[in-house]
């Protein structure tokens, strides 16, 4: 049994220290050995497994505007941060306000008074004198006037309204924190709204708020006289008084061309269109509205003219629309390049390069034969084409299969050099260029507002670029082939594709290499050979080579 005892006292022992040492990491060089063994028997037929770079989204069309409820902006706690003690000469005295009155010389007098339910404060040896409605700034005299009438000259009056006394207000009704908050009796109603959260803008009201006094109403609040007008009321708060925010009122909704699109509330059955307007604030450029209203399980909606709005009626639920229905008259083009004339042209709408080409005033280097014409829509398309080859490429090769962990290192390896190139080749943007052809073709253009002419000048050179020796400018040799201009750029690098050849011509058409006539201002790209163990990889990567050097002229050779 002592034996027993001893071994069992001894495994105790024992135990702690074997599972301390073997709870200690792995040294790095174990975990080195180990993982690759490890690894070996999970990349079986395992895709690769590559850090996830962000994905490439070509741009997505407008969202449309999330309605927002005007005037929730204002409780972000910028107004509970801070303290009002101000003097507001034009605040008026109202029940239950404290006035701190001090008298000397023939009579000794200091006390604090409150405002009793008459309007009046007492002052001994004066009796009562009447403030209720006194302006703050007539304070001082209206006592004075009332001590005079008892003590003449033999006594000295100071009275002053008591603006920062500590006092504890009642927050209640649509707010979020419904509660008592301390604070200063000169902060304003917005203070102790924002100590409660603010308006609950999905319940409350932002336009019938009301601080209550002893049960009575003292003053009535609309915060948006503050929004739009900068106007808000301040009150002398006491211990006791009550803010009370109004279950929301009618609203309505505006989107569009305005300043404010916000949902709004407003009293009353229906609020006009004009006034409607006068919150949410068109543009400039507004010229009509639509009312959708829903009655029902039927929903109708209006037309309007904002010159209309007089008979305009909007009713609650209501959703407002404001539209710019302005027809184009003018559109504005302008004209860059080799050319003496006006660099801005305005041309009536439907305008076509027809219209153009007689105010143009070349020089004597112009080659209008090779007339250009870029275009911001057509830039923004080739960029969302762009960006959509590049997902499929950055598809293919995060989801390549291994069947050995030599060939998934090679995969590994080979999609990092992809995203390297996908991260370089998403920020190439196109120039949106549209290919007239010859300058009769181009006359019948349609120009849109915003269009940029550009009139290439005459040049005696040939440009090279890509997978050559060297790159360079060669001078242009009449009825020389496209081999000629290769082989003064010190013929192609092992790297060269010399099956996909581009010829870009000065008006922006491009040309395979075997069948381009070479003229002066061309220029020649010879892409790279792509080696990767997919096809897919391969003809992605060139593709996408091929759109850059067509759509920006840039020849991209990270890969």
């Amino acid at each position: 049994m002592k034996i027993f005892i001893w071994f069992f006292i001894t495994f105790l022992l024992i135990c702690p220290a074997f599972a301390q040492q073997t709870s200690q990491p792995l040294p790095v060089q174990a975990v080195q050995q180990i993982l690759p063994f490890q690894q070996a028997q999970q990349t079986q037929a395992q895709p690769i497994i590559t850090p996830q770079p962000a994905q490439i989204q070509p741009p997505q069309p407008p969202q449309p505007v999330q309605i927002t409820v005007f005037g929730e902006q204002l409780f972000l706690g910028k107004f509970a941060s801070e303290q009002y003690t101000g003097f507001n000469p034009d605040y008026q005295v109202a029940i239950g306000d404290r006035i701190t009155i001090r008298m000397w010389g023939a009579v000794q007098f200091e006390s604090t008074l409150t405002v009793d339910p008459q309007g009046n404060i007492f002052i001994p040896q004066v009796g009562p004198v009447y403030m209720l409605g006194v302006r703050n700034a007539e304070l001082n005299s209206v006592v004075e006037s009332a001590v005079r009438k008892v003590f003449k000259n033999i006594v000295g009056v100071y009275a002053s309204l008591e603006t920062a006394v500590p006092v504890k207000v009642f927050v209640t009704g649509f707010v979020k924190n419904p509660g008592l908050y301390g604070g200063l009796s000169s902060n304003s109603v917005l203070y102790y709204l924002d100590r409660a959260g603010g308006v609950d803008s999905q319940r409350g009201s932002f336009i019938d708020i009301t601080v209550l006094r002893a049960q009575q109403i003292r003053k009535k609040v609309n915060l948006y006289d503050f929004l739009l007008n900068g106007k808000l009321e301040l009150i002398q708060m006491v211990d006791g008084d009550t803010i009370f925010v109004a279950p929301k009122k009618s609203t309505f909704t505006v989107t569009g061309e305005v300043f404010n699109p916000f949902q709004f509330e407003f009293e009353g059955e229906y609020i006009s269109g004009k006034n409607a307007m006068a919150l949410a604030k068109p543009k400039p450029g507004a010229t009509h509205l639509t009312v959708t209203r829903k009655q029902g399980l039927e929903k109708y909606t209006e037309y309007y003219a904002l010159t209309e709005l007089e008979k305009v009626k909007i009713y609650n639920g209501d959703e407002v629309t404001v539209l710019s229905d302005r027809y184009p008259g003018t559109i504005l083009v302008r004209v860059e390049g080799a050319h003496m004339g006006s660099h801005a042209l305005v041309l009536p709408y439907g305008a076509t390069m027809k219209d153009v080409l007689p105010k143009i005033v070349p020089n004597v280097r112009s080659n209008l034969e090779a007339i250009q014409l870029f275009r911001k829509s057509v830039a923004q398309r080739q960029k969302e084409m762009l960006l959509t080859s590049l997902q499929q490429l950055q598809n293919y090769a995060l989801t390549g299969r291994s069947e050995t962990q030599e060939e998934a290192n090679l995969r590994a390896k080979e999609a990092e050099l992809i995203m390297k190139f996908i991260d370089l080749a998403k920020n190439i943007e196109p120039k949106g260029q549209i290919t007239l052809g010859s300058l009769e073709e181009a006359k019948v253009t349609l120009l849109e507002d915003g269009d940029v002419i550009t009139i290439p000048e005459k040049t005696s050179v040939v440009m090279v670029h890509g997978e050559v020796r060297f790159p360079n400018a060669i001078l242009y040799a009449p009825d020389k082939d496209i081999d000629y201009y290769i082989e003064q750029s010190g013929g192609f690098t092992q790297r060269a594709n010399k099956n996909v050849i581009v010829v870009l011509h000065q008006n922006g058409k491009f040309e395979d290499g075997d069948k381009a006539k070479i003229q002066p201002g061309d220029e020649i790209f010879v892409l790279p050979k792509i080696e990767a163990k997919s096809i897919e990889i391969v003809r992605g990567i060139t593709q996408i080579l091929y759109q850059i050097a067509v759509t920006a002229r840039v020849l991209l050779l990270a890969w």
